[in-house]
């Protein structure tokens, strides 16, 4: 049906994590070409960047401040142009890990215990104790992270973590199993497990191949399985997302869920979780990308269709 669509693929750009953005944008680009488009790079370096000439649909593989944050997707909206993944407001609210975490609140979804801090003279929160997990307030891929098993390394990972925003997050640290939970066209996915072969699922093990264990579906009971899938699509649906995205949540040794945040521009690299889980629900990469043209496709004028 849209075998004849030109599609920029944005990628790269100046984020913290164009590195990983470029890896993405390669895997969408050659998965589109497979599928028979014609797809054009765009490498946005400012915001003042022009879109091919018969430009039908963007696909995003933008991550980062800028592609994630509502702003690209904003600049699409005025253009009229279609493009994959959330709007620009869903976009803003889950870039923002305080403002997710306060729609989870509301929404009455388990989230950690939480302070939010902006200065490098800020004290050990009174009445808590280690271990927490400090993390820029605007940031993604593990950028900024920050383990704080005693109190004396309080000070050096909060003035680390602060080089990459003027606000972090103050988490406590969930003692349980990680995971992520793809959500694709308003379902949740089978949910993957993360299992760091040495130390935190941190930003080198998260992309490099070989340090991470990746177990999906993940090995739990029917009923907990429910549970991480309802609490990742309640987290989606509070921050107003569409289409797709990827909700990391915490299990706690007893089960419960714990939601840390939503992904709505997930990565697509050779070692991401979306295309992880959603192989295990039947789609192999170039079927997800094509699924994502799709749902994107359904907000297109008409004569497009």
């Amino acid at each position: 049906m849209f075998e004849r669509l030109n599609i920029t693929v944005m990628l790269g750009g100046t984020s913290d994590e164009r590195e990983v953005s470029l890896r993405t944008g390669a895997a969408v680009v050659g998965a589109l070409r497979s599928l028979g488009y014609a797809v054009t790079e765009l490498n946005p370096k400012t915001p003042a960047w022009t879109l091919p000439a018969g430009t039908d649909l963007v696909f995003l593989a933008l991550h980062g401040a800028y592609g994630e944050d509502g702003t690209v997707q904003q600049q699409l909206e005025e253009l009229g142009v279609p493009y994959t993944g959330c709007g620009p407001e869903a976009s803003r609210v889950a870039f923002d890990k305080v403002l997710t975490k306060q729609r989870c609140l509301e929404a009455g979804l388990p989230t950690a215990r939480f302070v939010v801090v902006d200065s490098t003279e800020t004290p050990w929160p009174r009445g808590w104790q280690p271990p927490v997990v400090i993390k820029p307030v605007r940031q993604g891929s593990s950028v900024g992270l920050q383990f704080v098993e005693r109190v004396a390394d309080w000070a050096a990972a909060l003035t680390e973590s602060l080089r990459f925003d003027t606000r972090v997050l103050v988490e406590e640290k969930i003692s349980g199993r990680e995971t992520t939970v793809g959500i694709l066209a308003g379902e949740a996915l089978p949910v993957v497990e993360v299992r760091p072969r040495q130390g935190a699922y941190d930003y080198r093990n998260k992309y490099t191949v070989g340090n991470t264990e990746y177990f999906c579906p993940a090995p739990f009971d029917q009923e907990t399985t429910a549970r991480l899938q309802a609490a990742a699509l309640g987290a989606f649906q509070a921050v107003g997302g569409r289409d797709y995205a990827r909700v990391d949540v915490m299990v706690r040794e007893n089960g419960e869920p714990v939601v840390l945040e939503v992904n709505t521009l997930p990565g697509m690299t050779e070692t991401s979780l979306l295309p992880k889980a959603a192989a295990a629900a039947g789609l192999d990469y170039p079927s997800l990308c094509q699924r994502m043209v799709e749902l994107a496709m359904k907000r297109a004028p008409a004569v497009l269709m």
